[in-house]
């Protein structure tokens, strides 16, 4: 393989394994201020015990989110400078701007949050689980910004001279239609992520309580968990539902030809089935490809809220995109960016399937979600059922892989290209690159893949690392009990006689 393919595996390898953290992330804080909310409001011991017990996992994953997020940033400088170069005075500004006045944010409040406990009145200290979460949900409003300007490029005009893009206007940017719908998508999904993980855990710590003869203690501490999982996940589950619905459509218009590869859709049709199945070869144009199971007219559904809406296949955009811009060029005089060889749709397996993944996964969080609303539909109840308590450990993996086809449906989907050109949507002339050209050009093979090498390595280990701490402190569960921390709360007994405090301290 050539820099290019090797610098995009890369990128998709360090990619996909740094978003196994981020949505367990985005969506955990607040389920941890809201428990911790419950304790200051109600005094109940049972919400510190579990916000204690869930905020040490969510600091394991922040750890590691971090310490892997990190390397992204440094490969546009390095594997895709030609990228950067051509992009960096638009990409850069919602970069620096996460960086600012959102990762800041969260770090500094994180570590109060950890530190604080018995230094800070309890109102000061909740108010800091508060600003991380917030800072968090920022923080992925714009990487998802920059992500969305990549998508689909606004507020930004070509600057002929220096064959660079250049924005004209932060707000268009970050008020980009493609980031108003991939937002909420990304935050429900990340919703669902932390409620079916919550709910998961909680369900089998029930189960072996409820088995174990303590029913009264997975009936205080854990159905709580439980259902404050369960309602996570019954509104994050719609949320996902109806900004995907909105994504989708939005997707149709600004690049038709990801969503015609996702269907599988060769040929144009009126009123597009939605392909359940389909065999033949997705890789090579579309040669014997049939679909054994559709839903008719669905896709055309989707894209238009008419099932007889005509849908343009692959085969009809791969000659719309190659003339639109081949006519683009000859008008202004720029120099062809393709050969004949170029192919304006994505490789259709992976779209196609990434697409069926990213859906079908979410059946794992539903399946744990119905189960529970049955079991636990009595006030009160517990159930010692053993298949819920796999149910729950089997569930929580499924948003995390959902969540990652996702990021690979997204992504894969825009190629051949890195900043994809919009030419039947509301977008920017001119402002477009082929992924090819997007590589750093002094970049040897070889110096990506001892790279690649050492990064995939290093992440297997923190992979393991990751495993081992969440593990080990899930299977340790809630404490049996749990002092008040905070300064309004009587002296521990280990305090000085004199009255003074102890040093500040790591909480956990």
């Amino acid at each position: 393989m050539d820099a290019l393919d090797l610098a995009r595996w890369q990128f998709g390898i360090t990619t996909v394994y740094h978003f196994v953290f981020v949505p367990l992330t985005i969506g955990l804080s607040p389920l941890v201020a809201i428990m911790q909310t419950a304790w200051v409001r109600t005094g109940n011991e049972r919400w510190l015990r579990l916000t204690k017990f869930f905020g040490k996992l969510l600091l394991i994953n922040f750890a590691i989110g971090v310490a892997t997020g990190i390397v992204q940033e440094f490969q546009f400088g390095m594997n895709w400078s030609e990228y950067s170069r051509f992009v960096g005075d638009v990409f850069g500004a919602p970069l620096a701007m996460e960086a600012l006045a959102a990762f800041f944010v969260e770090s500094t409040f994180l570590g109060l949050w950890i530190f604080g406990w018995d230094k800070l009145p309890k109102r000061i200290h909740l108010a800091c689980i508060w600003a991380v979460a917030v800072a968090t949900t920022l923080s992925a409003f714009f990487i998802l910004a920059a992500n969305s300007w990549m998508q689909h490029p606004v507020g930004t005009t070509f600057n002929f001279e220096t064959g660079r893009a250049e924005m004209t206007d932060v707000v268009a940017v970050l008020t980009n239609p493609t980031v108003l719908a991939a937002f909420p998508h990304t935050v429900a999904a990340a919703f669902l992520t932390a409620g079916t993980f919550v709910a998961g855990i909680a369900a089998w710590w029930m189960v072996r309580l409820a088995r174990s003869g303590q029913a009264d203690k997975a009936r205080d501490v854990y159905r709580p968990a439980v259902v404050l999982g369960l309602v996570t996940m019954l509104v994050s589950g719609a949320g996902v539902a109806v900004s995907g619905d909105w994504q989708a459509k939005l997707m149709f218009q600004q690049q038709p030809a990801k969503m015609a590869a996702a269907e599988g859709l060769c040929e144009s049709q009126d009123g597009a089935p939605f392909s359940i199945l389909a065999i033949g070869d997705l890789t090579n144009d579309c040669a014997g490809v049939r679909h054994l199971v559709e839903l008719p007219g669905v896709t055309s559904y989707l894209a238009t809220g008419d099932f007889s809406a005509p849908i343009r296949g692959v085969e009809e955009l791969q000659e719309h995109y190659a003339r639109w811009i081949s006519d683009w060029e000859e008008e202004n005089g720029v120099p062809p960016t393709f050969d004949e060889d170029t192919r304006f749709y994505p490789n259709l397996a992976v779209t196609y399937w990434s697409f069926r993944l990213m859906i079908g996964l979410g059946a794992g969080s539903a399946a744990l979600a119905l189960a529970a609303l049955w079991l636990l539909r009595r006030k009160g109840s517990v159930t010692d059922r053993p298949w819920f308590a796999t149910l729950g450990l089997a569930a929580i993996p499924t948003p995390f892989l959902a969540s990652a086809f996702g990021w690979v449906f997204t992504e894969m989907g825009r190629q051949p290209w890195i900043v994809a050109p919009n030419p039947d949507a509301s977008g920017v002339d001119g402002v477009w690159l082929l992924t090819a050209r997007g590589v750093s050009e002094v970049v040897s093979p070889g110096m990506v893949v001892f790279s690649m090498v050492g990064f995939t390595l290093l992440y297997g280990v923190l992979m393991v690392v990751w495993f081992r701490l969440m593990r080990r402190y899930a299977v340790e569960g809630v404490a049996d009990t749990e002092r008040d921390p905070s300064p309004e709360a009587a002296p521990p007994a280990d305090d000085d006689a004199d009255g003074t405090t102890r040093p500040l301290s790591f909480a956990y």
